[in-house]
């Protein structure tokens, strides 16, 4: 007899009950099913899985807050800022981003107000890296306590539409890409949806007309044109995430950070098999199917319809760029020339120069998309990470 875990079984058992279901449903099951999905359950740090930004290295979170004090600025310097990271995750970016207010910007730092929300909070204590002391100037807070990052608020959420009156900003790194998809083809040159179902004893994919009409209309909004056997991802659960960050945001900013494409590169002949892709202890993988709930399941972003929908609900966009441009704008060069001035070894200060340049390089994390939207602000607004001049 074949040992199946709870959420294997959880898998088995929808599709007995309905002969199939749809790829966006074992995609949710998969990543935050409470019978073992990847992000519900888990016991280990994401690193341990894959690379992000923040955990690359703190430089991350300390452009980032250069970008959120500005914005701070423009909206008036509120007495309170607030900032809600979504799907906040270990905590690192939150982590870097306190710390460098506290460090630079003391007056911005006593307006931050700083929610981490997560599907599953609860964050290991995170090492102290050991140039939060010196980088840019100034000393980093001590981290004390269960919580290893202060004045920072962990709230469990599986999305953000419980937050109101938002002043501030929205804070997503690398959240979107995990919001559950359909999956579909071009047969007959009409689209089809993928469905998952069960072969003998085997998790398997067929094809049918669509669950929904919204993914014909999504696709035929972007004016794609798709040949024969292509296969792609729609994101419907885009348009419920942006509903929540307008309910949700009174005044202020949107900022995304992904990895995706604008429309007509995502849908390209290049990715005629899809984006989809999984990740487990630093293994890449294109079968969904294997080991359910042990591998991470991602897809490039939408950008073009992310936009589109802001559009639509009072987000439009303010900035789009590569996120090695942003950092740049944000001042990048200049933590690489403090690492002259650190009195590091030779060895030490290699590694942290090819920390940091994973943050830009193309092969990294560079190449990913930086999204800025606001809400009841000046249609010119021009935010630091987006000027070029």
């Amino acid at each position: 007899m074949t040992l199946r875990s709870a959420l294997e079984q959880e898998i088995r058992e929808l599709i007995n009950s309905k002969g199939r279901i749809t790829f966006a449903d074992f995609m949710r099951v998969c990543l935050y099913s409470p019978n073992g999905g990847f992000y519900a359950v888990r016991e280990d740090r994401i690193s341990a899985h894959f690379g992000t930004s923040p955990a690359s290295h703190p430089a991350f979170g300390a452009l980032i807050a250069r970008q959120l004090e500005q914005m701070w600025r423009l909206l008036g310097n509120p007495s309170v800022f607030h900032l809600i990271e979504g799907g906040s995750g270990d905590g690192a970016l939150a982590q870097s981003i306190v710390n460098a207010c506290r460090r630079t910007s003391p007056r911005f730092a006593r307006a931050l107000y700083y929610v981490a929300a997560d599907y599953r909070p609860g964050w290991p204590q995170l090492p102290e890296h050991p140039l939060d002391r010196a980088w840019p100037t100034g000393e980093a807070m001590p981290i004390n306590g269960p919580d290893p990052t202060p004045g920072v608020q962990q709230v469990r959420s599986d999305g953000i539409g419980a937050f109101r009156d938002v002043v501030g900003c929205i804070l997503c790194n690398e959240l979107i890409d995990n919001f559950p998809v359909h999956r579909f083809a071009i047969q007959d040159s009409r689209v089809k949806e993928v469905f998952v179902t069960l072969a003998g004893d085997a998790l398997t994919d067929v094809l049918d007309e669509p669950s929904t009409p919204r993914i014909v209309e999504r696709l035929a909004g972007l004016g794609l044109s798709l040949a024969e056997g292509y296969r792609g991802e729609v994101c419907l659960a885009l348009e419920d995430w942006v509903c929540q960050l307008s309910t949700s945001l009174d005044r202020g900013f949107v900022l995304t950070i992904d990895y995706g494409e604008l429309a007509d590169d995502l849908y390209s002949p290049a990715n005629a098999a899809g984006t989809l892709v999984c990740y487990g202890e630093h293994v890449a993988s294109e079968d969904p199917y294997h080991l359910p709930g042990r591998q991470d399941i991602t897809c490039l972003v939408d950008f073009t319809s992310l936009v589109r929908l802001g559009e639509r609900h009072g987000l439009p966009a303010v900035g789009y760029s590569l996120q090695s441009r942003f950092l740049e704008n944000l001042g990048f060069s200049s933590f690489l020339e403090a690492l002259h001035a650190q009195g590091l070894s030779a060895a030490r200060a290699e590694l942290e120069r090819m920390a940091l340049m994973a943050l830009a390089d193309p092969e990294e994390y560079g190449n990913f998309k930086v999204l800025a939207q606001a809400k009841a602000m000046e249609d010119n607004v021009e935010l630091l990470g987006f000027n070029d001049q």
